[in-house]
């Protein structure tokens, strides 16, 4: 096929799309949609979307939808984009599209066991019974079956055959014959019964029926699509969580200063709006009144809250974490930054290519020759002068050998299995999409704040000006600086605690645990404490005048930062660590740091990696600094470590490496993650961050350690083994199998039992998943 021309620039379309069965359903669009001028189409199958960019020029949108139609599927053009957080951008709630499915599967289920039994087992049979079981196996094939006898309708129309197509034909075949031999043969009459024949023989005339046949293939097939339905990736799931993280509702300022609290949707550009502590920012504005710390990892990655005044631009979704804020909008609905994140996480999904499953990919060969074998074996049995019903049981045995069963599960149910064995081990895999990539990945990216580190600041050093020591914050030292430090907590964690700033609260937090570790009672309460905006916090303790913040503060109190506290600062913040001061009694005695740690799990974790051959990269919004600390502590070279990035940028980042011929995972946590874990061939998604940063991934790491990485691709690894395997055995048991079939050596009954011994051995093998052991 030659290439689809490039189209003229300005329109792009999403289309969803209904009745795509398998890989090859979607390459059929994709070729109908290219045969059109001006058009360039990539139809995703996991995500049920047509990406289409096509000159308005040359063609109409609903000249797409007409030519899906005509590819025998149905497409909708989307509703219009609304606001961020607005009804109108996504469904509130999405129906559960397995319902139907799982409901069609239950009952085909509870009518095929009746016929099963008494089919196969000749003492259970009655007078009539075979009545009793074309009453139950009839609406089996009918209603059970109808979405294969749908899709190989599409597919006949087309001149085209799928999997579908063989259920299809090999179920209504059996039933057909059924019928024949009920009505028309002798096994209709009062008294049958059927034996259990090894071999087919022209004695047997039409007294055989294969209705259990037709059941029970339905149900396999069924069972096989319903879990592969549950496993699927739902397209817009990210989105969808991406827009619940906007706030819903806003205070917007009147020109009289009074407030009014309006729907989200309602703020326009250059509408003033109030932001209390603790509130999430409505849209991407500028302050103008006010001072506060607001926390932007969601959106940055940046683990220390950034400091805000007037004229400083604050985003969307960020949190403020200390005073009152007053902000202009500047952009609203989707020209926000937490929507172009969204457009960044979809366009990442569309731009995955359609997953190719092995059944698929020969199904256009392998159901054609199958058909052809099962008529030639007909025709060839009646001019050699057989009987018509063994020529027929023949070809029927021919098609019910074949019927995919086992390559119907052979990847939901090793999928199944190992996804059973993931959760157990803290490891969520969402579908067969990605075990693919998992075998060729070569380099994973790690996100650095709540993935390598805790997300979290924490008190990690106290230095005390008397004799300059240096320790950890849960290590004090004996002698004459243990006093000095037990002083140093008491006062700054009193003060700190009093704050709502999130520095503040790590410094309390780790001086209320190690003052009451130490058995040195709880931490004082203030007197007198003012919020210095921008600078620290100053009060009295214990009749003790005293300040902690930046040394800008103290040198307001006119106090002198000793050299060797000034030194420890410097250090600190040049490893991307935040440091404090604290004063008391007219001196400058102590100095606090503050950083967010690593996991003590991330140096073994990334060891891990390494041992399967993985180059691990830092990826941060952070400092460069502090990354090159991190990655130093953890074991990543500097020449690995990649820092002061954006979202958009940690995106483009993957892609390059991608561009590289690099086969990527990426590991994240957060929003500002989701859109590089879309774009990475396999994304793993730190199961204690965001709800969409897991939307986005292809596994999540529920228990939060890095370690789970390793054990994740390991688990990925042996289930796309035994799929593959399971399919080795599935098409080498239909090669072995067909010939007997056609040389009128296999009973159809004895084919439908065969080919449920092959079901069997494939779901035997996806078990051995149960065994699969932690590397840790």
């Amino acid at each position: 096929m030659s290439a689809a021309p490039s189209p003229a620039p300005g329109a792009h379309v999403e289309l969803p799309i209904t009745g795509m069965t398998c890989a090859s359903c979607a390459n059929r669009i994709e070729r109908k949609l290219n045969k059109l001028d001006g058009v360039s189409a990539s139809v995703n199958y996991a995500t049920e979307k047509a990406t289409v960019d096509y000159d308005p020029a040359l063609v109409e949108p609903e000249q797409l939808l007409d030519t899906v139609a005509a590819a025998g599927y149905e497409a909708t053009l989307p509703a219009p984009a609304g606001a961020v957080g607005g009804s109108s951008a996504e469904p509130a709630e999405e129906a559960d599209e397995t319902a139907p499915l799982r409901q069609r599967l239950v009952i085909s289920a509870l009518l095929t066991l009746p016929v099963l039994l008494l089919s196969m087992i000749p003492a259970l049979q009655f007078d009539d019974w075979q009545w009793a079981v074309l009453a139950l196996a009839s609406p089996v094939v009918v209603w059970g079956a109808s979405p294969f006898h749908r899709a190989a309708w599409v597919n006949l129309k087309h001149a085209t055959a799928t999997m579908d197509t063989l259920v299809s034909v090999g179920v209504l075949a059996a039933w057909l014959w059924s019928l024949y031999a009920l009505f028309l043969g002798d096994a209709g009459m009062t008294g049958m019964r059927m034996p259990f024949d090894i071999l087919p023989s022209n004695d047997a005339g039409t007294s055989h029926i294969y209705l259990e046949v037709g059941a029970a293939v339905t149900v396999f097939i069924l069972a096989g699509r319903y879990f592969e339905a549950r496993a699927k990736r739902r397209a817009g799931a990210a989105l969808r969580a991406l827009l619940e993280l906007g706030a819903k509702e806003v205070s917007l300022l009147d020109d009289d200063g009074s407030e009014r609290r309006v729907p989200v949707e309602q703020l326009a550009v250059g509408d003033r709006f109030v932001v209390r502590p603790g509130e999430k920012v409505a849209t991407d504005g500028v302050v103008e009144e006010g001072a506060s710390a607001v926390d932007q990892s969601l959106l940055t990655g940046e683990s220390v809250p950034v400091e805000k005044g007037p004229g400083d631009d604050v985003a969307g979704a960020t949190v403020n974490a200390g005073g009152r804020l007053v902000v202009r909008a500047t952009r609203v609905g989707a020209d926000t930054a937490l929507a172009q994140i969204a457009r960044l996480v979809t366009d990442a999904q569309s731009g995955k290519a359609p997953v190719q499953r092995l059944a698929d990919r020969v199904s256009g060969v392998f159901v054609p020759i199958v058909i052809a074998i099962s008529v030639g074996t007909l025709g060839f049995w009646l001019g050699a002068g057989e009987s018509a019903a063994f020529a027929f049981t023949a070809a029927v045995a021919v098609l019910i050998i074949a019927c995919p069963c086992a390559l119907g599960l052979a990847t939901p149910t090793a999928l199944l299995v190992g996804t059973g064995r993931g959760a157990q081990l803290g490891v969520l895999i969402k579908g067969p999409e990605m075990l693919e990539s998992t075998r060729r990945v070569d380099t994973i990216v790690l996100d650095k704040t709540g993935t390598v580190t805790s997300g979290k600041m924490r008190l990690v050093e106290v230095v005390l000006a008397d004799d300059g020591e240096a320790t950890g914050a849960n290590g004090a030292p004996d002698g004459s600086g243990a006093a000095a430090r037990v002083a140093a907590l008491r006062i700054a964690g009193a003060l700190e605690d009093a704050s709502e700033h999130p520095i503040a609260q790590a410094i309390a937090a780790g001086a209320r645990d190690e003052l009451a570790a130490g058995g040195h009672g709880a931490l004082p309460p203030v007197e007198s404490f003012a919020n210095r905006e921008g600078l620290g916090v100053e009060g009295v303790v214990d009749g003790h005048a005293a300040l902690v913040g930046r040394p800008a503060l103290a040198r307001e109190w006119s106090l002198t930062v000793p050299p060797a506290l000034d030194a420890a600062r410097e250090a600190a913040e040049a490893q991307g660590r935040t440091a404090v001061v604290a004063a008391w009694d007219g001196a400058v005695r102590a100095l606090l740091v503050v950083a967010d740690t690593v996991k003590p799990t991330s140096a073994e974790a990334i060891a891990s990696l390494k041992a399967l051959g993985l180059r691990s990269v830092l990826l941060t919004g952070d400092n460069a600094a502090t990354a090159r600390a991190v990655g130093a502590e953890v074991g990543i070279a500097p020449d690995d470590v990649i820092a002061e990035v954006l979202p958009s940028e940690k995106a483009a980042v993957v892609a390059r490496l991608q561009g590289e011929g690099r086969v990527v995972a990426m590991v994240g946590d957060g929003v500002n993650d989701a859109p590089a874990l879309a774009q990475a061939d396999l994304g793993l998604a730190i199961g204690t961050g965001t709800d969409v940063a897991i939307e986005a991934s292809d596994l999540t790491l529920v228990s939060g350690d890095l370690r789970a990485a390793a054990d994740a691709i390991r688990l990925s690894r042996a289930t796309l083994r035994t799929i593959k395997q399971n399919l080795g055995w599935a098409f080498g048991y239909n090669v072995a199998a067909l010939p007997l079939a056609a040389a009128g050596l296999l009973n159809p009954l004895i084919a439908g039992a065969a080919m449920a011994f092959s079901s069997v051995s494939v779901v035997a093998n996806a078990l051995r998943l149960r065994r699969f052991r932690s590397g840790h």
